[in-house]
């Protein structure tokens, strides 16, 4: 039995919970939060407001990091230099620079887990788009599309001032309501070549992060990728994932899969599975990363989501700000 906790009770805490409580491999032993008034949120369990108090006072397997941006490398690095298993809500961190210590700090504590919450890999639709790519049936990809165009009022930033600061999120738009999409693309795409890319604010809410960005993707195989993401869309439309093949397109609209056939109509494979009372845009695939993270500590196999495999799409954001601000293309590092 897995003795787990919970560092940050934020709204993605929400998501975490359930999935832990209901994992018969676990047990939620503590939470932890600076705020006191959150003390009776999860009844029956120790509440902490000094994360080094739980980890020193708790006899504890694994924590979920479900801190703001900022947190999420200084308090994973404590954790996991305590021998502490780690599952940490994305991004992987703030930058590039954040992104790559918390890769070495894998790789220098090759006993202990750290797993990265990219749930959308492990949506039907994704899972089943992703064998096909693999499969080569329908030739190669050729393009590949992401489209996020979401809503976020300016209450949004206000509530909670650090998502509109690039001290604290590292971002906007990118970072934190669309990485799953670009995380997803590069999946399918292969390896980045080159971005070019544009990052920008269209509404006037006084924040430091951008609220639209678009760019072009030219991998290495040849492919060519097309992303744009905004907050400034009039309500939460779906996201969309598009790949381009040789012999076929594919694509991920409304959580399914669809295949466009030789006339042009649309035909649905599978539908992802869908997770009752939550925000539609968070899937209903937590349970099964936390899941399968969990058996992989259990059994001491390593397949989840590494940190390195994490640190890709925090490149992407990286080198399309850097081609905003220069008016460069700019080169993947390897």
């Amino acid at each position: 039995m897995l003795k787990v906790a919970v560092i940050g009770l934020g709204d993605i805490s929400k998501i975490h919970i359930p999935a832990i409580q209901a994992n018969p491999n676990a047990e939620l032993v503590a939470v932890c939060d600076l705020d006191e008034s959150l003390k009776d949120t999860v009844p029956g369990v120790n509440f902490y407001t000094d994360y080094n108090e739980m980890l020193e006072n708790e006899n504890l397997d694994c924590v979920h990091n479900c801190l703001p941006h900022y947190l999420h490398y200084p308090v994973t690095k404590v954790c996991v230099e305590k021998g502490v298993h780690v599952f940490q809500e994305k991004p992987l961190g703030l930058n590039t620079e954040e992104g790559q210590a918390l890769v070495k700090l894998e790789q220098e504590n090759s006993d202990v887990k750290i797993g990265v919450c990219l749930q959308n890999r492990y949506n039907e639709s994704f899972e089943m788009l992703k064998e096909i790519v693999e499969s080569g049936e329908y030739g190669k990809v050729t393009g590949v599309k992401g489209l996020v165009a979401w809503y976020r009022q300016k209450a949004y930033y206000d509530v909670k001032p650090w998502r509109g600061k690039m001290e604290y999120a590292g971002g906007g738009s990118m970072i934190n309501q669309s990485l799953h999409t670009l995380d997803l693309m590069q999946l399918v795409g292969g390896k980045i070549d080159s971005i070019r890319g544009s990052v920008d604010q269209l509404l006037d809410y006084g924040i430091e992060v951008e609220d639209t960005a678009s760019a072009h993707i030219h991998f290495e195989n040849g492919a060519k990728g097309l992303f744009f993401a905004t907050n400034a869309n009039a309500v939460n439309s779906s996201v969309e994932l598009e790949v381009i093949f040789e012999k076929g397109i594919f694509t991920i609209k409304d959580s399914i899969l669809m295949r466009v056939n030789e006339d042009g109509k649309k035909e649905e494979l599978v539908e992802d599975a869908k997770l009752p009372g939550s925000k539609f845009y968070y899937g209903a695939s937590h349970t099964k990363t936390i899941n399968q993270f969990y058996n992989c500590i259990l059994q001491g196999t390593h397949n989840y989501v590494h940190a390195k495999d994490a640190l890709v799409s925090i490149q992407m954001i990286d080198a399309i700000r850097l081609s905003s601000e220069t008016k460069q293309t700019i080169k993947m590092e390897g």
